[in-house]
């Protein structure tokens, strides 16, 4: 009984996707391990119809749907078709999983403080307009730095411009190229930090101070 009513009263989350989908696979698994407490995945929106990911959500049993950003002339028009899609769906939480579409403000002022990203760098490194996917760990290679990571954050009207939830550092190893320090960061650190994240905003346990965050609770 008590399952039950935990369940009835998650918080309702919808997955953005643009590719393979490796980090909505992530929260999935770790949605089947009880790892999202107080949340559920209820609908997954791809930007394309090609991508993986919406094999992932069929197998998984999620509803999916396709918002093409290729089929809207402005971004005012894609972000209305997006608005559109959540309606009536109760979603307390976008999740952004290698979402490659940037998000208008209608999107963003309607769900305030209610959109994670996760990046593939530790912000403020490596971030911005034109960071994103493999290019992010181009420019890392390039940079010669030894250290890198990924950011779980807030979205706002900045690129990669939001409150910080949870950050890890990952190895550069000598010998690295993108793809292998790509699937290093995100076996290492982005499937582990998105979905802690994702927990710890369903648990209601995420304040936001500024363009700060403070975890309530030291355990996760």
């Amino acid at each position: 009984m008590l399952m039950n009513t935990v369940e009835n009263n998650a918080k309702n989350i919808a997955v953005f996707v643009s590719g393979g989908g490796t980090n909505l696979q992530a929260l999935i698994d770790a949605q089947e391990r009880g790892e999202i407490k107080n949340g559920r995945i209820v609908f997954v929106l791809a930007s394309n119809d090609k991508a993986y990911a919406i094999e992932r959500a069929r197998k998984a049993g999620i509803e999916y749907q396709v918002v093409s950003r290729k089929a809207y002339a402005a971004s005012e028009e894609y972000d209305a078709a997006i608005l559109s899609a959540l309606e009536n769906r109760g979603i307390d939480l976008i999740v952004l999983a290698g979402f490659l579409s940037i998000l208008g403000p209608t999107v963003i002022e309607k769900y305030r403080n209610k959109i994670i990203n996760i990046h593939p760098s530790l912000i403020p490194l490596f971030c911005g307009d034109g960071f994103y996917g493999k290019k992010v760990h181009t420019a890392v290679l390039a940079s010669g730095m030894k250290v890198t990571g990924a950011t779980a954050h807030f979205v706002n009207e900045i690129t990669d411009g939001g409150a910080i939830i949870l950050q890890k550092a990952v190895p550069i190893e000598q010998g690295d190229n993108e793809d292998i320090l790509q699937y290093r960061v995100m076996r290492q650190a982005e499937w582990e930090i998105l979905p802690k994240a994702v927990s710890l905003f369903c648990e209601d346990r995420i304040r936001i101070v500024g363009n700060r965050t403070e975890i309530i609770g030291t355990s996760f």
